[in-house]
């Protein structure tokens, strides 16, 4: 189905959940962030990050930390509940929320008695539209009484983060879990009222195979999930210490995670689900995402593919970044750092980046590419980077007609390696990205 072309694959690429992407973020002004939340309009949607879990894997690059001190998670949550209050305050009376999700760390790291106080802060601070309500959960910290708080809330979305079931690749990178622990988080959040029901899983793990991927696919599949998210792993040590557990000598090469890749985007598109984007899959005709990406409205922000239409995301929380149209700011990664600022009652973004006008375009571009697989192109962009796209067009990956260029069903491997061309940031070497496939 797809060709493997090394020199094509050889550069990492950012997975573009924003442009400019976090790897541009330098200190600002917390004065533009506090304009930029006082001149919002519309309806917004909130991103709230809870930043533990019970046991950390070895894998994960997620700003996250063990919840095993009943001290820390207290202060956090407190800091928490203070910058919600500081971030209402700013936002015009006339703000309506009409989307919230939980991520994480593990929001289920927490107690369901926090968690539902922390939804009433929110119900509190902010108005809140009758919001579309997601979740991420870990099936490992999974109980029936989050279950319950989950369908009491009125969350209809949940994603579980499976990554693989074969027990050689949990036991390499820490997230040991046994299948009855993942049906009976599947059970509980089903009778719960979750309608829309997302499994991650992760492709290039240590010592893992096609059967093995195959395997944890099909297990999905009959477990019934209606969105899929086809992770490739991504090993970059250097920049997350913990990975040094994984032996990188027992992770599969480059080739072999092209074909994993192609093999599971065969398998699901041919078991029921649409290929949304170049990672993700849903069932057409019951799931959003599925939905929008028939519609021509599938969007890309922090949590990857969404049908969320709103161009303001604010996010809350140690490490949380908001996306406003001409800014794109992050808040304070440190936690000590971001409890005692929160805590002072002030706003705690301390990173991010003006989006100039061209910032602005570029991102467009970018997002039309991996949503749409085309976007038409001004004059001067096509000019500039011409001859970049000439070895992804003699091979059949991509097509120009006039001003639109089309990413072609063999080149969607290649997708996140087209639409870096008109990244005006990227270097020639950028090792703090992943492998594109």
């Amino acid at each position: 189905m797809w060709t493997y072309y090394p020199d094509l694959l050889a550069t990492p690429v950012p997975r573009y959940t924003s442009y400019p992407t976090a790897a541009e973020f330098a200190g600002i002004d917390n004065a533009l962030y506090r304009d930029a939340l006082r001149t919002a309009h519309g309806e917004i949607s909130l991103y709230v990050h809870i930043p533990f879990c019970e046991e950390i894997c070895f894998y994960c690059g997620c700003n996250t930390s063990r919840a095993n001190r009943r001290q820390r998670l207290e202060s956090y949550l407190a800091a928490l509940h203070a910058e919600i209050a500081s971030v209402a305050r700013e936002l015009p009376a006339d703000i309506r929320v009409g989307r919230v999700a939980f991520g994480g760390g593990s929001p289920n790291a927490i107690s369901p008695d926090d968690f539902r106080m922390l939804y009433a802060a929110l119900e509190q601070h902010f108005s809140l539209n009758d919001p579309v309500l997601s979740i991420e959960l870990d099936p490992r910290t999974m109980t029936e009484e989050w279950a319950q708080t989950v369908g009491a809330l009125g969350i209809t979305r949940a994603s579980l983060g499976v990554q693989t079931f074969a027990d050689h690749c949990q036991q390499a990178i820490g997230r040991v879990q046994s299948e009855d622990c993942i049906v009976q988080s599947v059970d509980w959040l089903r009778d719960a009222g979750v309608a829309s029901l997302n499994f991650d899983l992760m492709y290039g793990l240590p010592g893992q195979s096609l059967h093995d991927l195959e395997d944890s696919l099909q297990r999905t599949r009959v477990l019934g999930a209606d969105r899929i998210a086809l992770f490739g792993y991504a090993h970059v040590p250097h920049i997350v210490p913990r990975q040094r557990v994984i032996d990188d000598s027992d992770l599969p090469g480059q080739r072999q995670r092209f074909a994993m890749a192609e093999m599971g985007y065969a398998y699901l598109a041919t078991h029921g689900y649409a290929p949304v984007g170049f990672d993700h899959f849903a069932r057409p005709g019951k799931d959003p995402l599925a939905k929008a990406a028939f519609e021509g409205t599938l969007r890309r922000n922090f949590q990857g593919f969404t049908d969320d239409q709103s161009d303001i995301l604010i996010g809350l929380g140690a490490s949380a970044i908001s996306n406003f149209p001409q800014l794109l700011a992050q808040n304070e990664k440190n936690s000590g750092r971001y409890r005692m600022l929160a805590s002072q009652n002030h706003l705690t973004a301390s990173r991010g980046v003006v989006r100039s006008a061209d910032d602005r375009y570029r991102g467009a571009v970018i997002e039309q590419l991996l949503c749409r697989g085309r976007a038409q192109l001004g004059a001067c962009l096509m000019r500039e980077v011409s001859e970049r796209l000439k070895p992804f067009i003699e091979r059949g990956l991509a097509s120009v007609d006039r001003q639109w260029l089309a990413i072609l069903p063999e080149g969607l491997p290649y997708a996140r390696s087209i639409a870096a061309l008109f990244d005006a940031y990227r270097a020639p070497s950028m090792r703090q990205f992943s492998s594109a496939v």
